[in-house]
């Protein structure tokens, strides 16, 4: 006869971790189990690493680290009287370094769990930094008998079936899984196949909040044993959820809806404005409006992020900034309600002019002088954030940063970038979801043809292809890592495949001195995308 599982609590930690703030951490863990307890709750489980934060990077590389966080440990330890808990920490044992999971219970550590699975793709390096964990990690609570696994051990085979093998009835997923679009129902699938291939049911734990380019968005979840999704957490919020397992089976609990993928970005964007100035202790925002709609989206985030009184919009017109722009930009301004500030660029355009004219004397006008503009917009707003401690968020998205259409320490200048991994065309979408909440952007700004007004009646289309050709073309080159042959099969134009590519590989080394800034897709310019500056190599056409 099957041995049923009896019934148990489980507190599942939603937690907002901010690596190497340990105590605070752990401050946070042992709330979570002074909560659950009062709840009564069986046990608790956190993230990943939720001690350290993920990802702690090359802080995994000194011995102190380990011992600090060892300490924080036994700190939580003296905590767990009359409950059980799943943490997440690093752990240094024989010379080898460990992502771990220990169980503790009334003081003390029960047993402590490896991470067998390490990955090394998209943003994860663990390869650098852990050894591998061979053992399983069974134990039992109240009849019922846990496996542990880690993330990865999840995502693939092999250690969840170990942990079956040696008795477990339920498995505990610990997760720092980062969000990009359409993450959680990759998720879903991962898991239905880790539950398929052990019939066991599953409760997944992942951690929320920002971290430098990364955005964890929670939505943790329990599939049953057949695969049948039992309870679902809403994401991007902290927050601590009982479930409750009966009999083998999951009981039925709260199933937050699907969010449409506009409105699940721009959370994912509010939620890593917030962390990184609230984490880094900036206090405030600064952003250069051009009258444009990546400025304007941008305002819209910061301000929905850290609220209108910590954001300052500055304008600077200069002799070819169209009269809308800056009608568009007052009105946007007071629709959102932050303070707003106009700098003419005229003067310091003329002093330019002035100091260079022996050198320039004789050269015909080009991108140097419309360079120049952007430049001293850059220095004007890094002059205000050194002044004021605001950060300066940038405002380039995807599209530019992928092709070079933004100026080195111009449109560049700043320390965070919030549209880094939105394509333009997701931009206008994300605008006019935007709106949907209140009409705040100008819809004059959403029609207009964008322009850098650099110089006379510019638009971006006289240096790019359309939009909606060159965000296909760099989705498939860098997001899929299509051949130009491949690209153009599909039935775009050769000529455009070439200059966009061309561009791509160019530009690299402006990419390598732009800002950090949120990664929304499964592939944005940064920790996932290491190409050299330096290359010849020839695509295939």
């Amino acid at each position: 006869m099957k041995q049923h599982a009896q019934s148990l609590s489980i507190a599942v930690a939603q937690l907002n971790c901010t690596v190497g703030d340990l105590k605070a951490n752990a401050d946070r863990i042992i709330r979570a189990l002074d909560q659950a307890r009062a709840l009564g709750a069986d046990l608790v489980l956190t993230p990943e690493l939720a001690l350290s934060g993920y990802p702690p990077e090359d802080l995994l590389l000194r011995p102190d680290f380990y011992r600090a966080c060892a300490r924080e440990v036994a700190r939580i330890a003296e905590h767990t009287q009359g409950i059980t808990l799943v943490l997440g920490h690093p752990e240094a044992r024989q010379a080898k370094r460990y992502n771990a999971a220990s169980v503790i219970r009334d003081g003390r550590i029960l047993t402590t769990y490896h991470k067998h699975c390490l990955p090394n793709y998209e943003v994860f390096d663990e390869e650098r930094y852990f050894d591998h964990g061979r053992a399983a990690c069974v134990f039992e609570l109240k009849g019922v008998k846990l496996g542990v696994n880690i993330c990865a051990d999840l995502w693939e085979s092999g250690p969840a079936e170990l942990a079956r093998a040696e008795g477990a009835q339920v498995l505990l997923g610990l997760n720092a899984s980062p969000y990009h679009m359409n993450k959680l129902q990759r998720r879903y699938e991962v898991l239905r196949e880790r539950v398929g291939g052990t019939g066991l049911p599953v409760v997944y734990c992942n951690m929320v909040g920002g971290q430098d380019e990364l955005v964890f968005d929670g939505a943790s979840f329990a599939l049953n044993a057949d695969g049948s999704l039992a309870w679902q957490a809403s994401g991007f919020d902290e927050r601590l959820d009982i479930v409750r397992l009966d009999d083998g089976h999951w009981v039925d609990g709260e199933q937050v809806e699907a969010r449409p993928i506009e409105a699940e970005v721009y959370e994912a964007l509010k939620v890593g404005v917030r962390d990184y100035l609230g984490k880094n202790g900036f206090p405030g925002a600064l952003i250069g409006l051009s009258g444009g709609i990546d400025s304007a989206l941008t305002l819209c985030i910061a301000v929905d992020a850290l609220g209108a009184d910590k954001v300052r919009a500055v304008m600077m017109q200069s002799p070819y900034t169209a009269q809308m722009s800056l009608d568009d930009s007052r009105e946007l301004v007071a629709n959102l309600g932050v303070r707003y500030d106009e700098i003419p660029i005229e003067p310091a355009m003329s002093t330019f002019a002035g100091m260079l004219a022996d050198q320039f004397r004789g050269l015909p006008a080009d991108t140097t002088e419309e360079n120049l503009q952007s430049r001293i917009r850059g220095m004007i707003l890094m002059a205000l954030s050194n002044k004021t401690g605001a950060i300066v968020l940038t405002t380039g998205n995807k599209s530019e940063m992928a092709t070079g259409y933004a100026t080195l320490y111009g449109d560049m200048a700043g320390g965070f970038a919030v549209l880094k991994d939105l394509y333009k065309t997701f931009v206008f979408r994300l605008a006019r979801w935007r709106n949907t909440l209140s009409p705040v952007i100008p819809e004059n700004i959403i029609t207009r043809p964008p322009s850098a007004e650099l110089k006379p009646d510019q638009t971006d289309q006289d240096s790019l292809p359309p939009y909606e050709v060159l965000d296909a073309i760099i989705e498939a080159y860098m997001e899929r890592d299509e051949s130009p042959r491949e690209i153009i099969a599909a039935g775009y134009p050769e000529a455009e495949v070439r200059r966009t590519v061309a561009m791509l590989k160019r530009n690299e080394y402006k990419r390598r001195q732009a800002p950090v800034g949120i990664r929304v897709t499964k592939r944005g310019f940064g920790r996932d995308w290491r190409y050299p500056i330096t290359s010849r190599y020839q695509d295939e056409y």
